[in-house]
């Protein structure tokens, strides 16, 4: 199992409200000299000259070289403009990329050779033209980095390498999009949209349009099939994922990503019912300590509710499409041993963490995952070890859910469909206390303190 060092930014970053992800804000509005005021006049009427010029450019279908540079100038000014963006693509698309496709050329010419050569320098002019352009956009990433535009039109440059470039020269320019993809998370590691689109980047990477055979020997033909021939990736962005993580204990992004590649990894490893627990349980391992690293941090939570769940109830047959199919398949009273260890480990968590409502909520949900377990054991004919196994003792359960209603008043209206769901539980689950009791404790006891503690409130 990889050792993963965790640091948390709550502990490090100081005052949150002045920075967002741990990137600084920009300065604040300040008040301006009347000169000041005037230099900004002056920008903004430039600025309108110069939407004026390339819709006028525009409208006349002058799509050169010279009105692709004014979108540049427009663009650094207001990347937000996204009809600049289209005007962009319709001046690549009309005006200066070569109008024969890689393929028709040599296909359709009486002369193959002269062809090649004009293929040849039709590559070379839409490669200059990708990579100036990918180029232009670089400085506008790091000033405005969450601009849905910017990654856009960056996604398109790229797929038209895809249509217009041989495949080498394509994989070549999308693996380069994959480091530079690495270097913005590095600076705001909890981008989601430079995460989505690292995704994007990935899978294309994987995808037949950019497979590349390994080298073979001369006449040996490739065997695979078109849907075959991919390059996997899922092992990689899983290490990616880990080192994300260690660098930022705070970071939702890698925890869904990591949690996304799972099942992928798994399947490809092949691994089996034995293997799956294994893993399974080194994951849960690893989210258990970063929550005693920092019990208030939700993104954790919420990546150990995605690994508890494999030892959750599953789901109906009929619901089943609609969740995400669990890594390992377990008898429901394997499932109850499993999450009862994870309960007592959740428990220890009070000590110190007693005003962590995420904390309270997940023993609460995952108490009444057991009693279901129990009931599905019982029903399956398991032998059921009711002393090792002792679900939440409805004395801690409402005083859990006490806790919940003081630390979270504004979600009473939730709390009051957990209470619901805890009196249905435990109107059904009332048969096991004959043998259940509290960690070990006999039932009759266990009545006593569950009256004494209503008796008190």
């Amino acid at each position: 199992m990889t050792t993963v060092k965790f640091t948390s930014p709550h502990f490090e970053m100081g005052n949150l409200t002045e920075s967002q992800h741990g990137v600084p804000r920009g300065p604040s509005i300040e008040h301006r000299s009347e000169a000041a005021r005037q230099k900004e006049l002056q920008k903004i009427t430039e600025y309108r000259d110069l939407v004026a010029t390339v819709q006028s450019k525009i409208q006349k279908r002058e799509y050169t070289q010279e009105t692709l540079d004014s979108t540049s100038k427009l663009l650094a000014l207001n990347p937000e403009y996204y009809t600049i963006w289209n005007h962009r693509r319709r001046i690549l698309l009309h005006g200066l990329f070569p109008a024969g496709s890689s393929s028709d050329t040599l296909s359709s010419s009486p002369d193959p050779s002269a062809a090649a050569v004009t293929q040849s320098q039709d590559h070379e002019t839409a490669l200059t033209l990708i990579r100036s352009d990918l180029s232009f956009l670089i400085p506008l990433l790091s000033q405005y980095p969450k601009c849905y535009w910017i990654w856009n039109y960056r996604l398109w440059l790229l797929q038209q390498a895809l249509l217009r470039l041989p495949k080498p020269t394509a994989r070549e320019l999308w693996t380069d999009e994959l480091r530079l993809v690495s270097k913005m998370l590095s600076r705001d590691s909890r981008n989601f949209l430079g995460w989505g689109y690292r995704r994007m980047v990935v899978g294309k990477l994987e995808s037949p349009a950019l497979y590349i055979p390994p080298t073979q020997a001369e006449g040996q033909q490739d065997e695979k099939s078109k849907d075959e021939q991919r390059s996997s990736m899922v092992e990689e962005e899983f290490q990616y994922t880990t080192n994300m993580i260690q660098t930022n204990l705070s970071n939702f992004s890698a925890w869904h990503q990591r949690s996304v590649l799972i099942p992928r990894l798994l399947q490809e490893r092949k691994s089996d019912e034995r293997a799956r627990e294994e893993f399974i349980q080194e994951e849960l391992t690893l989210i258990t300590r970063a929550l005693y690293t920092d019990p208030y941090d939700s993104s954790i939570w919420f990546y150990h509710q995605f690994v508890v769940s494999h030892y959750l109830p599953p789901p109906p047959t009929h619901e089943a499409s609609s969740h995400r199919r669990s890594a390992v398949d377990l008898p429901p009273y394997t499932r109850l041993r499993r999450l009862t260890c994870d309960l007592l480990t959740l428990e220890k968590l009070l000590d110190g963490g007693e005003d962590c409502r995420l904390l309270y909520e997940a023993l609460l949900r995952y108490s009444v995952a057991a009693l279901r377990l129990r009931k599905m054991a019982d029903d399956a004919g398991e032998e059921v070890d009711r002393w090792k196994t002792g679900e939440g003792h409805p004395v801690k359960m409402e005083r859990w859910l006490r806790e919940l209603r003081g630390l979270d008043p504004m979600r009473s209206g939730r709390w009051d469909d957990l209470e619901k769901e805890l009196k249905e539980v435990e109107r059904w689950s009332v048969p096991w206390l004959s043998t259940l009791g509290h960690f070990g404790l006999p039932s009759s006891q266990a009545y006593q303190d569950l009256e004494a503690w209503k008796a008190a409130q």
